[in-house]
């Protein structure tokens, strides 16, 4: 079947937040004393979720007292340290425009996702924003936030795709068992993105427009 629905990633698929994220980190990393990290190496943990994040790049703390401040800080760059993505500008409202339906799926805490969707002026163009929160607190891989977006546009399994830049994306959308196309030059990760088994690669997210036409 055609496709008539998009889900997306937020962060290295719509938006470039790396900067938001690294300044909170650190910010974090410093209260406890150690020494702040390059955009580089916070990336590379970057879409798995906080709790991961946190875990990893501030071990000698407490995991939910980190996030607490984490989150304090974020709020006062969110905005200022998060641009589109190169061509996501350009291709959502055209997307919008043939009639496609569209949802975002992130691990990020879904507060934030949802200001910087709007923020950067593209709230109206989805059905949905969504988080963990809104399935029962279960993050990507797992494949809950995809199916409740498949609810909230309308779709079925055979005309969605879920559109990502990382390895957890792959994982998810298979578990879903919804195509997933992986757009390069977004996060590091773990693992190799294209060894996952991506339905299509892009080289970039203007090449979504002549793969999707009309509705």
């Amino acid at each position: 079947m055609p496709v008539r629905a998009a889900m997306f990633d937020f962060d290295g698929t719509l938006a470039d937040s790396f900067a938001a994220i690294t300044a909170s980190t650190n910010y974090v990393r410093t209260s406890y004393g150690l020494p702040a990290l390059t955009e580089a190496e916070v990336r590379v943990h970057v879409g798995y979720g906080l709790d991961d994040l946190l875990r990893v790049l501030v071990p000698a703390a407490p995991v939910a007292e980190t996030i607490i401040r984490y989150r304090a800080h974020h709020q006062t760059v969110l905005l200022s340290h998060t641009k589109l993505m190169p061509g996501v500008a350009e291709t959502i409202p055209e997307l919008a425009r043939r009639g496609f339906q569209m949802a975002v799926c992130s691990n990020k805490k879904v507060e934030f996702t949802r200001e910087l969707v709007a923020g950067l002026g593209l709230g109206s163009y989805f059905s949905a924003v969504l988080g963990p929160e809104d399935v029962g607190n279960q993050p990507k891989p797992h494949p809950a936030m995809l199916l409740e977006g498949l609810t909230r546009t309308g779709a079925a399994k055979s005309d969605a795709i879920y559109v990502g830049d990382m390895a957890v994306d792959v994982q998810t959308a298979k578990a879903a068992g919804i195509p997933v196309w992986l757009v390069l030059g977004g996060a590091a990760g773990h693992e190799d993105a294209t060894a996952c088994g991506p339905d299509r690669i892009l080289a970039n997210f203007a090449e979504l427009l002549p793969l999707l036409p009309m509705v």
